[in-house]
């Protein structure tokens, strides 16, 4: 089972867990058996809930870790103290080529700083990005920075953009990605400095790795014309919660607006649109830009979600992501 790949998973981070890891972790094998899972956590505690599982034997291997990175905690104190915590393991079994990938559902701050410190970044790369799936007509795109770095200069930005493309061939299996700035405007003259120098640097990219399609504004990000969508840390994080909040607001008063007849009456498009905006199915942040791969899951997320991030997990890991954004990287000097 060891020759499959090998995943890290923090088992202690985010709510219900580790009942809601190790179910993830059922589901997944439900469909696929590729994978096998180094689990960090209280071993006790890992023991008694995977006892609920018997399909689960061969499949995995508990590694106790005694301490707990929190919610609450700040990124600068779990790196400080957190050399014991189930994340920090599960993170370092990279460095020591024990796995693969590392899977967590804890604390995004501390997940992150955490990861830069043990697996360090590409050459090359300064500002490591968080990238995510984001729904659309068509299927998902990808959309980055969402909280990564606040500040970018047009470097980093053109650095999301091959990371992202990258990325997007990956779990996509696209040749040539789409590549659009988000900006106020689709013109050429709006945005700040910043944007449009990243404009110029993309347009006049002769490495050909993806295909830049311009700007692109807030209302189409979900139209499903570009596969992979780079802007600031702040704007990303903001444009993430507005969209979440919208389809929240859509679905509560959707609820509230139709009787038990419409109900009735319209039961399968209801089912169809609510699959569509299941948030579990796009489940799975990916820190991008460290020689080692780690994806952030949801840490409200159910079992399903958690199986979902699991199934990013092993894309990347089949696509050799990080050997992809190496071969992507564009060299710029910002100034």
């Amino acid at each position: 089972m060891t020759d499959n790949i090998k995943i890290a998973v923090d088992a202690m981070g985010g709510e219900n867990s580790p009942n809601k890891i190790i179910e993830g972790i059922k589901l997944s094998l439900d469909t696929n058996k590729d994978n096998f899972f180094y689990i960090y956590g209280k071993k006790d505690v890992l023991e008694e809930t995977i006892s609920k599982y018997p399909t689960l034997k061969g499949y995995y291997e508990i590694i106790n870790a005694n301490d707990v990175i929190i919610d609450s905690e700040s990124p600068l104190v779990a790196a400080k103290r957190g050399k014991e915590s189930s994340m920090w393991k599960s993170i370092e079994s990279q460095k020591e080529n024990k796995t693969d990938i590392t899977l967590s559902a804890g604390n995004t701050g501390a997940l992150l700083v955490i990861s830069r410190l043990i697996l360090n970044s590409i050459e090359g790369i300064n500002k490591p990005a968080l990238a995510a799936l984001w729904p659309n007509q068509k299927n998902a795109n990808l959309v980055l920075d969402l909280g990564a770095n606040i500040e970018c200069n047009e470097k980093n930005l053109v650095d999301f953009a091959c990371m992202g493309s990258a990325l997007s061939k990956s779990l996509f299996n696209i040749n040539l990605p789409k590549v659009a700035l988000l900006n106020v405007g689709q013109e050429e003259i709006k945005g700040n400095e910043v944007i449009k120098k990243t404009f110029s640097i993309l347009k006049n990219n002769k490495l050909k790795n993806f295909e830049f399609s311009g700007y692109i504004e807030g209302n189409h990000i979900m139209d499903g014309d570009i596969d992979v969508i780079i802007t600031d840390g702040f704007t990303g994080n903001i444009a993430l919660k507005t969209a979440e909040g919208t389809a929240n607001f859509i679905t509560k008063n959707l609820k509230q607006a139709l009787n038990k007849l419409s109900v009735l009456l319209s039961y399968y498009s209801l089912k169809k649109f609510k699959a569509k905006l299941d948030p579990r199915k796009y489940n799975g942040a990916i820190f991008l830009g460290l020689q080692g791969p780690v994806v952030k899951s949801h840490g409200s997320t159910d079992a399903l979600g958690f199986a979902y991030s699991i199934q990013t997990c092993n894309k990347i890991v089949k696509s050799d992501l990080i050997k992809k954004i190496k071969s992507n990287l564009i060299t710029v000097d910002a100034k």
